[in-house]
């Protein structure tokens, strides 16, 4: 009787820590992909490093793919859901909309419908902005990144505002074709997003 108090005391142990353990679901384009470099050295694989050295038993999913939009990225999010059961999704998406100067208001409706479902699925949701390079002009620039603001304000979701904080612009920090973050900046994208992401895990 003993042992299977034992037993059962200690299945409960493991079922209460990987009850703890949560699911944080990164669904990102190139950037998140870590397009042009070691998948090892991308910020989210630093990520899940972080969470392990600060003591969160949290697992990381990177479910980015180069090139995806953020109309991609509303198709796939439903099956991604169901399979990983997430606790927080980062959604790090709409580049690749203005870099193709699509309509910002499908990329709002897509974006919008991404951060519904995730809370409907139960899990808390964090955006990350981008802004475009200059030479797509002042007003698509403000209208493209104004998107993100007003969804962080209207949703009610963390944001962090621009993600290449600090690097876009910095020739030493970008790839030779000037859109991707290289190796030495990956530690910076994690430090833009930590501060934030956090308190929600």
């Amino acid at each position: 009787m003993r042992a299977w108090l034992l037993s059962a005391g200690l299945g409960l142990l493991l079922l209460s820590q990987e009850a703890a353990a949560g699911t944080v679901l990164i669904v990102g384009d190139s950037i998140s992909a870590a397009f042009g470099l070691d998948t090892r050295l991308g910020w989210v694989s630093l990520l899940q490093q972080r969470l392990k050295k600060e003591g969160f038993a949290d697992k990381v999913v990177n479910a980015s793919i180069s090139g995806d939009t953020s109309a991609g990225g509303h198709a796939r999010l439903p099956a991604l859901l169901a399979e990983h059961k997430p606790e927080v999704v980062v959604l790090e998406l709409g580049g690749n909309d203005g870099l193709r100067g699509q309509q910002l208001t499908d990329m709002q409706q897509n974006l919008s419908a991404m951060i519904d479902s995730s809370r409907a699925a139960g899990a808390k949701v964090l955006l990350l902005g981008m802004r475009l390079p200059p030479n797509y002009g002042e007003r698509y620039n403000k209208a493209f990144s104004g998107v993100y603001g007003f969804l962080a304000e209207q949703k009610k979701v963390p944001l962090v505002p621009f993600f290449l904080e600090g690097i876009g612009g910095h020739p030493d920090l970008m790839q030779a074709d000037g859109l991707h973050p290289a190796v030495a900046a990956q530690d910076k994208l994690l430090e833009n997003v930590w501060p934030t992401l956090k308190p929600l895990l």
